[in-house]
């Protein structure tokens, strides 16, 4: 899989340093160098990229402003000399945060996993398996490693999302993916599985007790947040009454 790629660094060193990391690797195609947001902005409209290197310190507009003012973003990579603006980066949901000097490793790494994320948002849909008479899906495809794994919805406890990666917990194993917590809510169908906490979503069937702020699922206590407990309520006593 190849991503078109834009990098936005005003510094030359650094600018030619990332050129010369994206010209090393097959997947990557380079759109074009900028040394300024305002270039980047204007290149943008012309030419949508997949992917984004972004210098946050820059002249002007910094790369987090040229970010949050970006009406289409595609996948981001911040690069900075300063760790400080991490907590930031994360709110704006960025693939990685490269702190330079930045060394042909550490890009690789963050490399792969715009790879992974881009695939996994992108991917064509897979033909589900259903019941007759049946619309609903049977299984989910996640990624695991190398490959990609089936999983049965009814095998489906809850799931546990932190930052890029989800862990599924089933009935008799744990598999953790690269993958957003949004994302796989989208393929989950939302009479069985209800997210009840930003880094929770459970699966109706595996509830074993509801308590005030908790629910109970095997040996789990999985907490029910103040923004999602009026929806989770509704869709209690929505099956209750099924």
């Amino acid at each position: 899989m190849n991503l078109t790629c834009l990098i936005v660094e005003d510094e030359p060193l650094a600018r030619n340093l990332l050129v010369d990391y994206v010209k090393k690797v097959p997947s990557l195609h380079l759109v074009e160098a900028c040394s300024n947001a305002m270039d980047a902005m204007e290149l943008l409209r012309q030419q949508p990229v997949d992917l984004l290197f972004l210098d946050i310190q820059m002249p002007e507009i910094t790369g987090i402003t040229f970010l949050k003012i970006l009406q289409k973003r595609p996948l981001v990579i911040f690069t900075t000399a300063y760790s400080q603006y991490a907590l930031e980066g994360y709110e704006l949901d960025v693939v990685d945060y490269l702190l330079k000097p930045i060394t042909l490793e550490r890009f690789l790494k963050a490399v792969d996993k715009a790879v992974q994320r881009h695939y996994l948002e992108n991917k064509p849909s897979v033909p589900l398996i259903t019941q007759p008479g049946s619309e609903k899906p049977d299984f989910v495809f996640v990624k695991d490693g190398t490959k990609m794994v089936k999983v049965r919805l009814d095998d489906i406890l809850y799931v546990e999302g932190m930052k890029d990666y989800v862990t599924i917990h089933t009935r008799d194993k744990k598999i953790t993916t690269l993958q957003r917590m949004k994302v796989l809510e989208e393929q989950l169908p939302p009479d069985k599985f209800i997210r009840v906490h930003h880094s929770f979503i459970i699966a109706l069937n595996a509830i074993d007790a509801v308590h005030r702020s908790d629910v109970q699922i095997g040996q789990a206590m999985i907490p029910v947040s103040d923004s999602y407990k009026k929806a989770f309520r509704d869709f209690i006593d929505k099956n209750q009454m099924q």
